[in-house]
């Protein structure tokens, strides 16, 4: 009989699982979903449908596996295949610490720009390289304490006032619930529209975030099966409906495109405090993913190369991605280069790995019958890995043009 989940265990799970969410609610999916909202109003709904939907199931199968058998997906890679994929684990662990890397610039960047929103009338500001080392500093001090369980619910506690700041903007918006309601479930491409369909699944399927996800279940082995489909099931539910308020807060937003000139248009159009809630927003976005993405670089390490959480390698791969962010923050510079490389490299990462969770969460020798997939969720998976590699080969496309 499964085991019932109290309120407490219930909070305590979802503030847990909410460090997934925090992972692809950044800047860039602030950027991607406003815009997609400016350009296409409610059309586009459906591909955040999707891929909430994917990272759902994806993230489920990858902290299944690690509930059942006690290890990560490094560990089960190295168990299945030995030692002969060595090079095959420090080349993954080299391309999801690039991808950090050089995402998070923009992260920190991001959480500056909603600060500065929020302080200032001026998006130019004096104290923007204070503000920098400010955010770089306070998520250097809080991965330096070490605790992942605390550092998860502070970050659940962060998304959910994000969430509430872009609701209350998206709520004010009064959209035409029918037409919510069909954009949701209904596919359109509008003409001109694949690029940010594409943006959009793959803000949100991430595939550090399964190495992640999986450390994050190593860290919650006393967790039931259902307890923890519970709390990540509501924790990234709630990061695909953020996403979706804020592509619908998008909808107001004419003419060109920069993030003051969205807080401008929400405060005209809403009041004073609709665009504070942006900036909030956007800061908190930033700030989140500026913790998120050196903490995902270190514990695909552990998980890939076998670190322990208090080894030094651990603490340098995150210190490394953080302080590169940093710099490039404090110049002001996005590495762009390096970030369209890095999104080339991921798009092919991300059907390696599916495939990879589709053969190893129906391993019959590493998990009992109850942890396996049924054919409905194979089917799911297969789907997935098809649309991922899709659009894998698209961004490399893009990236190569």
């Amino acid at each position: 009989m499964a085991k019932s989940i109290s309120f407490r265990s219930g909070l305590g799970s979802v503030l847990l699982w909410s460090v997934i969410s925090a992972a692809f609610i950044g800047p860039g999916t602030v950027t991607t979903c406003t815009l997609a909202g400016s350009r296409f109003g409610l059309d586009l709904l459906w591909a955040l449908t999707f891929s909430t939907g994917a990272t759902i199931l994806l993230q489920e199968a990858a902290a299944r596996i690690t509930l059942a058998s006690g290890l990560s997906m490094g560990q089960v890679l190295t168990q299945t295949y030995g030692p002969r994929i060595r090079w095959l684990m420090i080349g993954l662990f080299g391309a999801v610490t690039l991808g950090c890397a050089a995402y998070e610039a923009g992260n920190i960047l991001g959480a500056v720009s909603g600060l500065s929103l929020l302080l200032y009338a001026e998006t130019a500001s004096p104290a923007v390289p204070l503000l920098t080392g400010l955010v770089g500093l306070s998520c250097g001090l809080l991965l330096w304490q070490g605790s992942t369980q605390r550092l998860a619910q502070l970050l659940g506690l962060i998304v959910f006032g994000m969430g509430v700041a872009f609701a209350w903007v998206a709520v004010s918006t009064a959209p035409n619930l029918g037409h919510l309601a069909w954009s949701l479930v209904v596919p359109s491409l509008p003409p001109d529209s694949t690029v940010l369909v594409i943006g959009l699944i793959g803000t949100t399927i991430v595939p550090y975030n399964l190495f992640m996800g999986s450390g994050m279940g190593q860290a919650s082995q006393r967790q039931s099966l259902s307890e923890m489909r519970w709390g990540l099931g509501v924790a990234v539910l709630l990061g695909g409906l953020i996403s979706m308020a804020i592509l619908i807060s998008g909808t107001l937003i004419t003419g060109e495109f920069t993030l003051a000139g969205v807080a401008k248009t929400f405060t005209d159009r809403l009041g004073s405090g609709a665009g504070a809630l942006f900036g909030f927003g956007l800061a908190a976005a930033g700030f989140t993913s500026a913790l998120t993405a050196p903490l995902a670089a270190a514990i695909t390490g552990q998980s890939l190369l076998g670190w322990s959480s208090r080894a030094g390698a651990y603490r340098y791969t995150w210190l490394g991605v953080l302080g590169v962010g940093l710099v490039f923050g404090l110049l002001n510079v996005k590495p762009v280069p390096v970030i369209v490389m890095a999104q080339a490299v991921n798009g092919l990462l991300l059907p390696v790995v599916t495939v990879f969770l589709l053969v190893a969460v129906n391993n019959k020798t590493l998990l009992p019958a109850s942890y396996r997939n049924n054919r409905w969720q194979n089917a799911a998976l297969v789907l997935v890995v098809v649309v991922t590699l899709f659009l894998g080969l698209r961004n490399l496309y893009l990236a190569l043009r």
